[in-house]
C-alpha cells in the first residue's frame, strides 16, 4: 500500500502540471469585466478596469506558472502584491510629465471630483507593473529568447554611465522646455537618468545585463510591454472614461486611439519600469528583488 502510494507520488510529479486554479479566475475576470466595459452605457471604465486588468496579471501569470513552474505571485506573494503598490507612483510620475506634453487626456474626467479621480485612477494605474512585468517573464519562457543571453557586452564603463545619466537630465529639461518637438524623450529620459544612478549605488540595473551580454531582459521587457500597449489600447477603444490622445506629427495610421509610432513608446517604456523598481527596491534594501524579477 505505501508503496502504491510513492509510485502515485512519483507519477504526478512526472506527469504534466496542473493549470493554476487562479488562472481560470483571472480569464473569468476578463471576460466577465471586458464584456461589461464594452456594453454598459455610462460610466464604467472607472470601476471596471481594475478587475479587468487584474484578471490579466492573474491570467498571464499562471501561463508562466504552467510553463517554467515558477511565476512573481507564487515565487512571493507579498513582493507581488508590492507591484501593485509601486505601480501608483510611477505612472503618477508619467502623469505629471503628461502635464507639460499634454498628449494623452481623459473623456469623462470632468465627471469626477478632485479626489475621486486620483483614487480610481490610482486604482487602475496599480496593474502596470505586475502585467509588465508578468507579460515579459511569459516571453522570456520561450525559446528562441536563449539565444539573446550571448549577445554583445557593453560594459558599464564610468564615462559611458555619465554620458548617459547627462543625456537623461538634458532630454527631460527639453521635454519640460519645448514639449511639443520633444515630447519623446520622456519614454527614454527616466531610463538614462534613473539607470546610471542604480549603477552607482550597486542597484540591480540593466547595465549589469548588457556587461554581460544578456539582451534577454531587454528584449523580452520590451515585447511584453507591447503586448500589454496592445490590450491596453483595446480595451481602452469602447471604454468610458477612456484616454484619447494628441500626439504632434504622428497622429495618422491609429490602432485603436493609438497612433502607429506611438506603439514604439511602449518599448523602453518597459525598462523605465524596471530602473524605478530597481531603484526603490535598492534604496528599500530588498536583498531578494533578484530573485524574485526573473526574465
Amino acid at each position: 500500500m505505501r508503496r502504491a502510494s510513492v509510485v502515485m507520488s512519483k507519477g504526478r510529479q512526472r506527469g504534466t502540471p496542473r493549470f493554476p486554479l487562479y488562472g481560470w479566475l483571472g480569464g473569468m475576470l476578463i471576460l466577465v469585466f471586458w464584456a461589461l466595459n464594452w456594453s454598459l452605457d455610462g460610466l464604467r471604465t472607472h470601476w471596471g478596469f481594475f478587475p479587468l486588468w487584474l484578471g490579466y496579471c492573474l491570467a498571464v501569470d499562471a501561463v508562466v506558472r504552467y510553463r517554467k513552474g515558477t511565476s512573481l505571485l507564487t515565487r512571493n506573494a507579498r513582493a507581488y502584491m508590492a507591484l501593485f503598490l509601486l505601480s501608483v507612483p510611477a505612472w503618477w510620475l508619467f502623469e505629471f510629465i503628461n502635464g507639460y506634453t499634454q498628449n494623452w487626456h481623459y473623456q469623462g474626467r470632468e465627471d469626477f471630483t478632485g479626489l475621486q479621480f486620483f483614487l480610481f485612477s490610482s486604482l487602475s494605474f496599480s496593474t502596470v507593473m505586475p502585467a509588465v512585468f508578468g507579460t515579459a517573464e511569459l516571453v522570456g519562457t520561450f525559446r528562441w529568447t536563449a539565444a539573446l543571453e550571448r549577445g554583445p557586452r557593453i560594459g558599464a564603463r564610468p564615462a559611458l554611465s555619465m554620458g548617459i545619466f547627462c543625456a537623461g537630465l538634458l532630454m527631460f529639461w527639453s521635454l519640460i522646455a519645448w514639449p511639443r518637438y520633444c515630447f519623446p524623450l520622456v519614454w527614454v529620459s527616466v531610463l538614462c537618468i534613473l539607470d546610471p544612478i542604480n549603477l552607482w549605488l550597486r542597484h540591480r540595473s540593466l547595465f549589469r545585463y548588457v556587461a554581460e551580454g544578456n539582451w534577454k531582459p531587454v528584449m523580452s521587457l520590451s515585447i511584453g510591454c507591447l503586448i500589454c500597449g496592445f490590450f491596453w489600447e483595446l480595451w481602452n477603444f469602447y471604454s468610458y472614461p477612456r484616454w484619447i490622445y494628441e500626439v504632434p506629427f504622428v497622429d495618422f495610421l491609429h490602432i485603436f486611439e493609438m497612433p502607429l509610432l506611438g506603439y514604439g513608446g511602449y518599448l523602453p517604456f518597459s525598462l523605465e519600469l524596471l530602473a524605478i523598481y530597481n531603484f526603490v527596491t535598492g534604496l528599500l534594501r530588498i536583498d531578494r528583488a533578484d530573485a524574485f524579477i526573473r526574465f
